[in-house]
């Protein structure tokens, strides 16, 4: 069995995320790393292979992006990946979420997985769709928001709990199959200083488009079907109210006066 974990470079969780008004994309030029929600896609895939019931023979992680998405193949290795495979080219620069579903796919395809894992969302576009694009372009059943997942051998099977609007679904998926992991499903490990040290010297193979024959009008600003327009900040909040008072039963009517302008009460 071939897993392949979809995984993304993304803006580290304290650098405040900014639009460049230039060229209507996510700035990322501050300090990146692994997108969080990933971990539990590589963990879920080590605890499938650690589980013993079908054997699992590779886990590749996977991602597109610039030169930088190196960082985050070279965690995902360190965390439990064998090997990683890096899609990049100029002409993918841009791509929305169906673009980028249709250039993962492509990229899948030659790799064959048995099962493809990822997490729920990225930490920065945040649209949840991803694996559904790509589990459409691959013709592979998708579940998304899984939570739980139990292996079964003959047939191969995953019967997946995954949480829903109004409680939770349990289904039984035959592999093929992309799977969207929530990050309820389980506590990713953290990398030995061994692990994240002989990241660096596991294979990683570099495409790029023509590699794994991805139609370029398809991808790209020019090939995405979502344009984007103007971009402004959110409006300045107004300074609170701060009410000093040694007086106790002042403070509370300045409280009471306070919600009753604003018919608060």
């Amino acid at each position: 069995m071939k897993i392949c974990v979809l995984v993304k470079e993304v803006p580290d969780a304290a650098v405040e995320k900014r639009i460049d008004p230039s060229t209507g994309r996510l700035d990322r030029s501050g300090e990146r790393n692994l997108n969080p929600y990933d971990t539990h896609a590589i963990e879920a895939a080590m605890q499938i292979r650690e589980g013993g019931v079908i054997p699992v023979e590779e886990i590749v992680a996977v991602t597109m992006g610039p030169e930088t998405a190196v960082r985050a193949l070279h965690k995902a290795v360190s965390l439990g990946a064998d090997r990683s495979l890096h899609l990049t080219d100029a002409a993918l620069a841009g791509s929305d979420v169906a673009a980028t579903g249709y250039a993962l796919a492509k990229a899948l395809e030659r790799e064959a997985p048995d099962l493809v894992l990822l997490g729920q969302q990225s930490d920065d576009g945040e649209c949840y769709t991803i694996g559904a694009v790509v589990a459409d372009h691959l013709r592979m059943p998708s579940l998304t928001q899984v939570i739980q997942m139990d292996v079964e051998n003959d047939p191969p099977t995953l019967r997946c709990e995954r949480q829903a609007e109004y409680g939770y679904d349990t289904v039984q998926v035959e592999l093929p199959a992309v799977i969207s992991v929530g990050d309820a499903i389980n506590e990713p490990r953290y990398p030995s200083l061994r692990a994240i040290m002989g990241a660096r010297r596991r294979p990683l193979e570099t495409l790029a488009s023509g590699d794994v024959g991805i139609d370029v009008s398809f991808v790209g600003t020019d090939g995405s079907r979502v344009s984007c327009g103007e971009f402004h900040a959110p409006p300045a909040k107004a300074a609170g109210q701060i009410i000093e008072d040694e007086d106790t039963n002042e403070t509370v009517e300045q409280i009471v006066a306070w919600l009753d302008e604003r018919k608060l009460i």
